[in-house]
């Protein structure tokens, strides 16, 4: 075997030219580094922070680290290089608690200090005024007591102070705070209790950028601000007045939240003029007229809140200018008193991913257009005088989330077509006058979570489609005119929460398993649990949120406010009801009443969560359910109208409802002194709840019939005695 050697010459000189400041820059990069270099702690600055340490409750261990002399390796701590002197402290989100030592305020060198996100219960150190190189401080998120002290306007350096959300710091927002330090940028109060006005050196501060006084006690009339603004937030206080033109900040300001005070007027066109604003929040005040056509806002708008006003006329034909590469992303506009017809111009903006148009006065048709806008995630129309049909185009949408046109004049049917939005989560169609059968194709809308189609016209059975939206946590068809057998597979879905079919035709028998799969009917929620009065399961409030940030990017989330419960009352079912049904310990609410259901009734035990019950006007009969003390959340309780029998002893706790058992002639319930006592006639004739409920028909129907007869008959029982026929002829002589 042959080997090659290759000789290669480097003289020891030329390696010192070429290789050595090579390794020295190196050297200098990894000390560049504060987190590779060794950097000792100045034992002054330690001693500090071994005492601050000493007594603050650390149960995450987050300060464990705080050992040694190298300061690079102590968490949340940055020392200059030369001298180890701490120059920043940043323990944000370490669960600390307990107080701030003084000690903390000796470190005289410190430029920056985050102790956000704790849990640091005690008013804000006065000595705090003494860390006079403070270029930034940071105490949000804490439990911080008290008012802000005067001696942090020492601090002529800092540019940021930021104490949101210490809920009991309070007190006026102090004066000085708009001229002790020519520097400030940043003022962040939210959260607070403060009170009173805003101080007239705050409207000054020609440095100031950025003003966070939301979700406070604040009052007075709104002023104009003579900064140059980039962020402006006011909401949720207690500002009176006009809204301001902000002319100042008419190049600069991107944020205006006033939402959630008491502004009053209209909206100046002046505010148009706020060119670089991408968020405008007017929300939840008292502003009221028309919106004038010149209020047209630049492209550069992303979100425009107006909702929850007294606004009206008819909506703006352009409220934004809009590009192929910017525009609005959220409009909302909803609880107003909008009135017309929905102008096409809204369907130009093609940036739009959420529309909030609900609880309006609007009419006419929805814009055929409306598929143009394909990054709508969501449309909320809710709560108008809508009419027409759903437009077919709206399947252009098929980015969509949430589509709630409920509670309109709406007609025409489902179509098919529908089932190309295959993403959405919410479809509310109730309370409007929609025809014919739930499409089969609406199984290609596997994403589906809420459906709600009660209040309509809708016939025909339940098809297989519905199996599909294997994600359903709400299905409401109630009030319709569907017909047929209620299907095996109808408890199968395991994130079911609500069942209403109530008000329709359907027939047959319950089929009884498949009731152990949902994980709600299943399991108590602690959480939900209460001594709360029970609201009746038709109550429910879905919440949908959009959140947009800056750059144009929005998130969606919705909260659903629903009672566990299954509703199948006023339809056409008979036989026995099943023994499953009534072992669902998470269910809160089951209602069977108005139908035909006969046999026996299973224990209630085992419903260790049911708020309220109600098997009225049915056929059931035996003894009534055991004991029901034990079940401590059961406020509603109905089983009158039917053929129970046997004696109810007071002890099994049916005491705690009055009138449930009205209208079983055969059943005798024990009274407080002892006594059986019938329930032959009933106390609340046709009453399902406390809270009330039309009477049964077929009640009123039996009384109104038996009246008359019994009328009748005694007039013609009078005639039949000659001696009373004699009488009366008498008189009429």
């Amino acid at each position: 075997m042959e080997i090659n050697w290759v000789s290669v010459v480097c003289p020891w000189k030329a390696f010192q030219l070429h290789v050595l400041p090579l390794l020295l820059l190196l050297v200098l990069l990894r000390c560049s580094s504060p987190c590779q270099c060794v950097v000792d702690l100045d034992p002054d600055d330690k001693a500090l922070l071994l005492a601050f340490k000493s007594r603050v409750q650390d149960p995450g261990q987050s300060l464990s680290s705080w050992v040694g002399t190298n300061c690079t390796s102590w968490s949340g701590l940055t020392c200059e290089n030369r001298t180890g002197r701490v120059v920043s402290i940043n323990l944000t989100n370490m669960n600390l608690s307990g107080k701030v030592l003084p000690k903390l305020c000796k470190l005289s060198f410190l430029e920056d200090m985050n102790l956000s996100h704790n849990n640091f219960t005690c008013p804000i150190p006065l000595c705090f005024g003494n860390l006079v190189s403070l270029r930034a401080i940071d105490l949000s998120h804490n439990r911080f007591l008290g008012v802000v002290p005067d001696t942090l306007m020492r601090l002529r350096n800092l540019k940021e102070l930021v104490l949101n959300g210490n809920r009991d710091l309070r007190g006026l927002v102090p004066g000085w705070l708009g001229n002790f330090s020519t520097n400030l940028e940043k003022l962040d109060l939210a959260s607070n209790s403060f009170c009173g006005e805003i101080p007239e050196s705050l409207l000054y501060l020609k440095p100031l950028k950025y003003l966070d006084l939301g979700n406070n006690n604040l009052s007075g009339n709104l002023r104009d601000f003579g900064q140059s603004l980039l962020v402006l937030n006011l909401e949720s206080n207690q500002f009176s007045g006009t809204l301001p033109c902000l002319s100042a900040s008419a190049q600069s300001l991107n944020i205006l939240n006033m939402a959630n005070n008491s502004i009053v007027g209209g909206i100046p066109t002046c505010v148009a003029s706020l060119q670089a604003l991408t968020h405008l929040n007017l929300s939840f005040n008292h502003l009221k007229y028309a919106i004038s056509p010149r209020l047209v806002f630049s492209e550069n708008l992303l979100v425009l809140d107006l909702s929850n006003n007294d606004l009206l006329g008819p909506l703006p034909h352009k409220i934004a200018e809009t590009t192929d590469k910017s525009g609005l992303v959220l409009l909302d506009l909803s609880h107003n008193q909008f009135s017309g017809e929905i102008p096409l111009r809204i369907t130009e903006l093609k940036s739009l991913q959420a529309l909030f148009l609900s609880h309006n006065l609007l009419t006419g048709e929805i814009p055929a257009r409306i598929g143009n806008l394909t990054y709508l995630q969501v449309i909320d129309l809710s709560h108008n005088l809508l009419s027409g049909s759903i437009p077919l185009n709206i399947v252009g949408c098929y980015q969509l989330l949430s589509l709630m046109l409920n509670n309109n004049h709406l007609s025409g049917e489902i179509h098919p077509e529908l089932d190309a939005l295959d993403s959405l989560k919410i479809l509310d169609l109730s309370n409007n006058m929609i025809s014919g059968e739930i499409p089969l194709t609406l199984a290609g809308c596997k994403s589906l979570e809420f459906v709600d189609f009660s209040s309509n016209n809708l016939s025909g059975t339940l098809n297989d489609a519905i199996t599909k939206w294997s994600n359903i946590r709400f299905l409401s068809l109630a009030q319709n005119k569907f017909n047929g057998n209620l299907p095996n597979w109808l408890f199968t879905f395991e994130e079911i929460q609500t069942v209403d079919l109530s008000g329709n035709k359907f027939s047959g028998l319950i089929a009884d398993g498949n009731f152990n799969i949902s994980v709600k009917f299943n399991k108590i929620d602690i959480g939900r649990m209460s001594r709360v009065p029970f609201v009746a399961m038709p109550n429910v409030h879905v919440r949908v949120s959009m959140v947009v940030t800056g750059s144009s990017q929005s998130s969606f989330d919705y909260h659903l406010s629903s009672t566990v419960g299954i509703d199948l009352s006023n339809n056409l079912l008979h036989g026995e009801i099943p023994q499953g049904l009534f072992a669902l310990q998470g269910l809160e609410y089951l209602n069977l009443s108005h139908n035909f259901l006969d046999g026996h009734v299973p224990g209630l035990e085992k419903m260790s969560g049911l708020k309220a019950l109600d098997l009225s006007h049915n056929s059931l009969s035996g003894q009534v359910p055991g004991n029901v003390s034990s079940l401590k959340d059961l406020t509603l309780l109905n089983l009158s109208y039917n053929s129970f029998s046997g004696f109810v002893p007071k002890k099994q706790g049916y005491w705690r409802f009055p009138g449930a058992f009205a209208g079983n002639p055969d059943l005798c319930v024990e009274t407080s002194s002892g006594r059986c006592e019938t329930e032959s006639i009933p106390m609340l004739p046709g009453k399902s709840f406390h809270d009330g409920v039309v009477e049964g028909p077929i009640s009123v129907w039996v009384f109104c019939l038996s009246f008359f007869v019994s009328f009748y008959v005694g007039i013609v029982a009078l005639f039949c005695s000659a001696r009373t026929r004699n009488y009366i002829l008498h008189m009429k002589v």
